[in-house]
């Protein structure tokens, strides 16, 4: 069951301008799910991705980077119960026959879509069944069909994960609508994660790749739930000028601030639903590292802690055996850390206590304020590494017993 998150209702989910959203049930994987679903993007729009850094990344990010590089896109389409990754040429072959019959669908250019795959690895798209299932998405294309699309998206989600968010840029209403899934094979190196954000606002080409990086830096690259860096994650981010604004083109401009913590609130919502939403979690713990020379070597220490199953299922457990972060902490790979400088916290929103300094056990704490703390759904590891001004924050869930029941049964 997910932690503190509920899927929007479709009424909260606001249409973007210049974005239409068509879903079918294509009976990829199963039958009587919505499973494809077809994104169309006004003439003029621009857009920017990251992708998984796996060496064995599916057919549809590779064939996703070359065609950003071509040409700017008209249409986004995505299919979830089969991943397309670990199929070689055929596989490559299938994503542009994807993008081949969609773009004759829609009346544009090949290179212009854009194609996105999740589900099982090493194994073909069922094409027959896709290529029907294409013109039932497009004649379903609404501009208000976020909602559905946050569901046809999903693999192994409880809930469909979509934000909303508008802001004032030139004296303009400028709308983001979000959406995302992934709730296992989550450690985002750039998880299946699949996260797509279209704004409205007229933004330059440049401006709007540094603030795709930044935005998933700061959100999809700061969660784990197993550590398993997917096959297929890919994080886009569309501007459609359809606002009406002065085109963004200066990062230091008021306008471009106020758009850029735009993208980076919702993208951290997405980011975060995954993490509530991970598979069997019953904790969403939030690892935050300070004092540190800079922000990787924090990252180092808090992927450290967030991807140790000793520490998540502890936590499951609401067991305050807490020497486990320190083990963490100490094979996090910084050679010369001064473990007698260091000091831990453990926290929730109504309390917090200090668990360790001077290389050990705090004199103040006792176990039972640890297991009291533990007890919430959500909670806060804080360390201090006292090397310097450098800070980074990693979210995570518990490892339960429904997340080897889910992906033991997976392909059932």
């Amino acid at each position: 069951m997910a932690v503190n998150l509920s899927t929007p209702q479709p009424a909260q989910l606001l249409p973007v301008q210049g974005v239409a959203l068509g879903v079918a049930e294509a009976g990829i994987r199963k039958l009587n799910r919505r499973d494809l679903t077809v994104v169309e993007l006004a003439a003029g729009s621009r857009a920017a991705g990251v992708f998984t850094r796996n060496r064995f990344c599916a057919a549809p990010v590779q064939l996703c980077r070359e065609h950003l590089a071509m040409a700017a896109p008209r249409a986004l389409v995505i299919n979830t119960g089969v991943a397309n990754a670990g199929t070689g040429e055929s596989g490559l072959a299938n994503a542009r026959a994807t993008c081949v019959a969609l773009a004759k669908e829609m009346g544009v250019r090949a290179e212009q879509v854009l194609p996105f795959s999740t589900g099982v690895i090493l194994e073909p798209l069922p094409m027959a069944r896709l290529l029907a299932g294409l013109p039932k998405a497009v004649a379903d294309l609404r501009a208000d069909g976020w909602f559905d699309a946050a569901h046809a998206i999903m693999t192994t989600d409880t809930l469909a994960k979509a934000v909303s968010k508008q802001v004032q840029i030139g004296g303009r209403t400028v709308t983001l609508t979000g959406v995302s899934k992934g709730a296992g094979m989550i450690r985002p190196n750039m998880a299946t994660m699949l996260g797509f954000l279209a704004c409205d606002a007229a933004v330059s080409q440049p401006l709007l790749d540094a603030l795709v990086k930044e935005a998933a830096d700061l959100s999809f690259n700061s969660i784990t739930v197993d550590g398993d860096t997917s096959t297929n994650d890919s994080f886009v981010l569309i501007a459609t000028a359809a606002a009406g604004n002065a085109e963004i083109v200066d990062a230091a401009s008021a306008d471009f601030k106020v758009l850029r913590d735009a993208v980076v609130e919702v993208s951290i919502a997405l980011a975060q639903a995954i993490v509530r939403d991970g598979e069997g979690a019953t904790k969403f713990m939030s690892i935050v590292v300070e004092g540190g020379r800079d922000r990787d070597e924090c990252r180092q220490v808090a992927y450290a802690v967030g991807h140790s199953p000793l520490v998540k299922t502890a936590f499951f457990a609401s067991d305050p055996n807490l020497g486990r972060i320190l083990a963490a902490i100490g094979y996090a790979g910084i050679d010369d850390l001064d473990v007698s400088r260091l000091k831990v916290w453990l926290g929730n929103p109504d309390e917090t206590v200090l668990v360790a300094e001077h290389g050990g056990r705090a004199a103040s704490y006792v176990e039972e304020a640890g297991s009291r703390i533990m007890k919430h759904a959500e909670l806060t590891v804080r360390i201090d590494l006292a090397r310097g001004d450098a800070a980074a924050t990693v979210w995570t869930c518990d490892f339960s017993y429904d997340y080897v029941k889910i992906n033991a049964d997976y392909r059932s």
